[in-house]
């Protein structure tokens, strides 16, 4: 027995250590160690030539402007307003000329335009160019000629690189960031490309590199017609991710309309694939054509704030998922964009793979010249389709393969968790699953399937998004077929999880890119628990095998986000759905880049108006650093209570604060006395409160409190929610009962259940405390859970929880509102079936234990991992 509890005791050390190694590496990737800039070794690089005109002062100039009004060519601020709303906010022409036409609004509102023509002449004639204008042309390809519309790929770059909202934030040379003096735990967040400034100063030193992002995917823009458009967006790796991946900040611009043939006449399908790639290739070859030269030899280029520099655009990464990464590569579908590894050994990860060989790829595209059969069986010895001349093939400082990023939307969980959702469905019973799914207690991060999960068909990212915060709680205790050990299947989806959540991370450290491997080692430790249970057979995914890329992908490019294609999915809305529904569906890609060019000069010549009101001044440069990790965030109560008088027997019976009075009695006493020299003990903090008296029959109640983001990196973010906690009574909904809701919160270092939220009758105030005390201003209510275990579950790596009781009865206590961290989700400890009788309402007073959720979100995760 001494022997086993020595190994007890030696494994629960371990979990500790484990779990202290772990908070210093989170530690360290939040910056609460600090950060250590390293610049690039040639300071050269990003140099400044010279400095010209501003570009907004450059606008200014172009609009001709002879009369001191700030909104010209619109006679006053009202029109420009006007002229505003109807171009960005999805005001159909016909709609606006309809408005207009009622007698007497034109003269009402002070317009020089009568209907929306004379607007778009307005627009059109009067306002300077914002982006470069696009251009239709015609590719042939085997014999037949196709339209695709497209902007000067040069002209593009300017205008990213030349906005003056990005002047201060962009980056011109490389760095190296450190969390430690020594130099030795290098963190990676933003996309700084040192490789391609290396090969270029061989030859042309001082320039400063632009690194071009290409994204492209097909969308539906009609329900029923089955119209589609095939958008190739561009961004810059200069601006900060922060920026890039908002599409409300225009750091994307639509470079081009691709043709959207399917070739129904050639019959052959695999010649009409074929002909599709070569259509896609030709396309992308003509736009980005310019790069070629101008990529090596460089041009003068200014920010948006003047400065002069010698910039090569280069392209640095696609963007888009499984089936257009193989249309760019040309790689064969089932297997990896970016290495050798055989198609059969995805599913492995110990099998060695290496990057394709582009030299070897090149010279048997260069067969193309000995003939048609020599080119494609040149093309299959390189493991590549026959694409005659792909548009990266003279690209400079460009491997395609390499060139490749990781797609967290796709892979991750339109992928792998679509495919774990199947595997535990048919391991753990669908009925089951969405037993416990509509038994969770709510959360501000929890989405509650009132029908379950395993029934809904098409479901989005953000619904995967949605139940990966819950999943792993649901399946545990499930008992397997033929009794199996449940562990291994705890430990993959765990190793799943954690490799999900640490791929998001905003910011990177060699060490943390350790826990990545290690969790993605987890999942593959333990897979074979779902061959055992007869649902796979084998793990030859495309998409799984991706996942070994990711921390090298991450060393080169930044964190994924930076290159996700969640981003370019919404860019579809503003580019292809919107700019289409504003046509009248006949010709439609002339009438789409017409409404696209008049918004982008209304946002341009916005962004001038807000420089000129706001005194016309230049900001001052903007020095980047790794993201805040930290999470930051403002505590925030709403100004006026939700109900203004509550009294204390409602409390108990409403609210479920049942030892309300013996709490804040408690506390009175606690702070009056907080600065004696000798702490009170129990027995006397009770004798003393039972003399306290309040001099008030009701109090001020709240029903939430928030968490608001903070614009730590000011990048001009907006203040949105970021967190919530609830504590209301049951209540009526219109024609429905809403329930009580008493949500659980991290109070300080502690798991608590807030049933009210509350502040003191100012009045009552100078009668409770002495005049020496510091009250709050808001208060707590709280019923406690047991304080932490010094390890989490081994089997899947979550913390047990249950209530704190002191003869037989719930432990409560009041609390400064300021000490309540965040809102936590506790799961349920549901055993093997789930009692039917529990409610998503009533599941936090039947249920005894719990696990505490670390996926509700990155803050909890990283806290509790």
């Amino acid at each position: 027995m001494d022997d086993i509890e020595d190994l007890a005791d030696e494994d629960e050390a371990g979990w500790e250590d484990q779990r202290r190694a772990h908070q210093d590496i989170q530690a360290r990737v939040q910056g609460q160690r600090g950060c250590v800039v390293v610049p690039y070794p040639d300071l050269r690089a990003g140099q400044q030539i010279t400095r010209g005109c501003a570009a907004n002062a450059e606008y200014e100039a172009h609009l001709a402007n002879e009369e001191e009004n700030v909104y010209h060519p619109f006679a006053s601020k009202m029109e420009w307003e006007v002229t505003r709303w109807a171009k960005l906010r999805g005001l159909s022409s016909t709609a606006l000329s309809d408005l207009l036409a009622i007698e007497g609004i034109s003269e009402r509102l002070s317009l020089s335009f009568k209907n929306a023509n004379e607007l778009n002449a307005i627009v059109d004639h009067g306002l300077p160019t914002g982006r470069p204008k696009f251009k239709r042309e015609q590719i042939v390809v085997a014999g037949e000629a196709f339209d695709i519309y497209y902007r000067d790929v040069i002209e593009c770059v300017k205008s990213l690189y030349g906005d003056p909202d990005f002047a201060k934030y962009l980056a011109f040379a490389p760095e190296r960031h450190y969390s430690d003096e020594d130099e030795t735990i290098r963190l990676f967040h933003d996309m700084h490309n040192r490789q391609m400034v290396k090969k270029l100063d061989k030859d042309n030193p001082g320039g400063t590199i632009i690194p071009i992002i290409i994204s492209s995917d097909k969308t539906q823009v009609t329900l029923f017609r089955n119209k589609s458009v095939y958008p190739v967006y561009l961004t810059i790796g200069n601006i900060p991710k922060e920026i890039r991946r908002k599409p409300s900040r225009g750091a994307h611009i639509l470079l081009a309309y691709l043709p959207c043939t399917r070739l129904q006449h050639i019959t052959n399908k695999a010649s009409r694939r074929r002909t599709l790639a070569n259509l896609y290739h030709a396309c992308l070859r003509r736009v980005l054509a310019p790069l070629k030269s101008i990529g090596v030899d460089g041009l003068r280029m200014a920010s948006g704030d003047g400065a002069l520099r010698r910039c090569h655009p280069l392209f640095a990464s696609f963007v888009g998922d499984y089936p257009e990464q193989l249309l760019v590569t040309g790689i064969k579908f089932g297997e990896c964009p970016k290495c050798d590894v055989d198609a059969d050994d995805t599913g492995s990860n110990t099998a060695p793979f290496h990057l394709r060989n582009l030299t070897k790829v090149l010279d048997a595209l260069a067969a193309l010249d000995e003939g048609n059969l020599s080119f494609v069986r040149a093309c299959a010895a390189a493991g590549i389709k026959p694409i005659v001349h792909p548009f990266w093939e003279d690209l400079p400082f460009t491997n395609i393969f390499r060139a490749i990023t990781p797609d967290v939307l796709h892979q991750l969980y339109q992928g792998l968790i679509k495919h774990l959702l199947g595997w535990l469905s048919a391991a753990c019973g669908g009925a089951e699953i969405d037993a416990r799914c509509r038994r969770l207690p709510p959360n501000h991060h929890i989405h509650l399937f009132s029908k379950g999960i395993t029934c809904l068909s098409r479901i989005s990212g953000t619904e995967h998004a949605q139940i990966c915060r819950f999943l792993l709680g649901i399946v545990i205790g499930i008992r397997l077929p033929n009794n199996l050990n449940a562990g291994r299947l705890l430990r993959a989806v765990q190793g799943l999880l954690d490799f999900l959540y640490l791929a998001q991370y905003p910011c990177h450290s060699l060490e943390s890119l350790q826990l990545l491997d290690d969790a993605l080692d987890l999942f593959h430790e333990n897979k074979d628990i779902f061959v055992d249970l007869g649902i796979r057979s084998n793990f030859n995914l495309p998409k799984l095998h991706a996942a070994r890329h990711y921390s090298a992908m991450i060393m080169m490019f930044g964190t994924t986000d930076n290159y996700n294609t969640e981003y370019t999915e919404r860019l579809h809305i503003d580019f292809a759905k919107d700019a289409y529904r504003a046509t009248n569906h006949k010709d439609e890609f002339v009438q789409m880049t017409r409404w696209l060019e008049r918004k982008e000069k209304i946002i341009r010549h916005d962004k001038y108006i807000n420089w000129r009101c706001a005194g016309a001044e230049e900001t001052m440069p903007y020095h980047l650093c790794p993201p805040d990790m930290t999470f930051r965030r403002l505590q925030s109560v709403s100004k006026h209570p939700t109900a203004k008088a509550v009294s204390i027997d409602k409390l108990i019976e409403d609210y479920g604060a049942t030892y309300f009075r013996e709490a804040l009695a408690r506390y009175i006493t606690q702070l009056n006395h907080a600065n004696d020299p000798i702490p009170l003990h129990s027995q006397t903090l009770d004798v003393l409160a039972q003399d306290v008296h309040f001099p008030f029959r009701t109090l001020p109640i709240f029903h939430r409190v928030k968490w608001l983001s903070v614009d730590a990196r000011g990048h001009g973010d907006a203040t949105a929610t970021l967190d919530s906690v609830h504590a209301r009574p049951q209540c009526n909904s219109g024609s429905s009962l809403r329930p009580r809701r008493s949500d659980t919160a991290l109070v300080r270092v502690r798991v608590g259940q807030v049933r009210v939220i509350f502040s003191l009758p100012s009045k009552s105030v100078p009668l409770l405390f002495s005049p020496t005390v510091k009250v709050p201003t808001h208060f707590a209510y709280i019923e406690w859970f047991e304080p932490f275990t010094s390890a989490p579950d081994r089997h899947h790596g979550l913390y047990k929880l249950s209530r704190s009781l002191c003869g037989g009865e719930k432990v409560a206590s009041i609390v400064p509102l300021a000490n309540i961290v965040r809102s936590v989700h506790l799961m349920p400890n549901f055993g093997a079936v789930v009692p039917r009788e529990w409610t998503s309402d009533t599941v936090l007073d039947h249920c005894n234990t719990f696990w505490l959720n670390s996926y509700i979100d990155r803050y909890t995760f990283s806290l509790f991992k």
